[in-house]
């Protein structure tokens, strides 16, 4: 594997790969990394050459109150085990490389980057497609991998993607999931022991909202205090949003009839996550997907 930290090297490793009619595959993340990444980078696999991954920790998308001075950053860790994996590429650029002085264009999606976790956090969105914009025109990549989990992000990735014209098709991939139905995510490590165990809270609101669908409920006030009852029984457990809105708009639905999403934010002790079900027509009813 080769480590790339200027985005001239990365353009001239792409632009060779181009040349050679070579299906590119790019997982961005910000490091941290986990068995969500790895299966992307799986997947990313069986379909490209080369496979690039970049690490970039985006202070763009961070408020000045959130988490970016002790976001985790095992930089050697998460190399080590992207080469174990045969990860033909990793692009791992300082700040001043890809912000350097005098930077200063925005990329944003109107609308959907406006509500719940837009709502929550204000300027998140404009900072997260601001970068992957720009991670993008470097790598220039024919298929980018995305997980499930940050449904929201994906969704405004895809808004972004088809209205300019990129040639970038975005693949959204499953949640992967611990044992007990919590999402990896690499804020899971602030989590301590007790906080783990009141954060499958999450993954057991979205069973019981998949009970709820499977017994014929299809209403989205009652769905959605279902989901409610078993966040506010869980001690530790701060509902931030439960929403359910559909998957393409990502307005509210007052009731299940097309493919929607049943999204969650909790703040368990002091660690803010996420989560979401999805809702698909099947047969005569709808298949949920954790």
């Amino acid at each position: 594997m080769e480590a790339i930290h200027t985005v001239a090297w990365m353009k001239q490793v792409t632009r060779q790969a181009r040349a050679e009619d070579r299906l590119l595959g790019f997982i961005p993340t910000m490091g941290a990394l986990h068995e969500g990444h790895y299966s992307l980078v799986r997947q990313a696999q069986q379909q490209c050459s080369p496979v690039v991954v970049s690490i970039f920790l985006n202070p763009k998308q961070f408020a000045p109150t959130e988490d970016l001075k002790r976001y985790p950053r095992p930089f050697e860790a998460d190399r080590a085990a992207l080469e174990k994996l045969g990860v033909d590429y990793l692009f791992a650029p300082p700040v001043e490389e890809m912000y350097p002085k005098g930077f200063s264009t925005a990329v944003f999606v109107e609308g959907l980057s406006d509500r719940l976790e837009g709502r929550t956090r204000p300027g998140h969105f404009r900072g997260v497609t601001t970068v992957v914009m720009k991670l993008f025109e470097i790598v220039q990549p024919r298929f980018a991998y995305f997980g499930r989990k940050d449904a929201q992000q994906v969704r405004i990735i895809q808004q972004m993607a088809a209205d300019l014209d990129l040639d970038t098709q975005v693949v959204v991939s499953p949640i992967v999931r611990e044992a007990n139905g919590l999402a990896l995510s690499s804020r899971n490590v602030y989590l301590k022991d007790g906080d783990r165990q009141a954060a499958t809270a999450l993954y057991r609101s979205l069973e019981a909202v998949r009970r709820e669908i499977a017994a014929g409920e299809l209403d989205a006030a009652r769905l959605i205090v279902a989901l409610r009852k078993v966040l506010d029984a869980q001690p530790g457990v701060t509902a931030d949003y439960a929403e359910i809105v559909d998957a393409r708009t990502f307005d509210p639905v007052t009731a299940i009839r097309r493919k929607c999403l049943v999204l969650i934010a909790a703040f368990v002790g002091g660690t803010r996550l996420i989560d979401n079900a999805l809702v698909e027509p099947e047969g005569e009813g709808f298949r949920v997907t954790l």
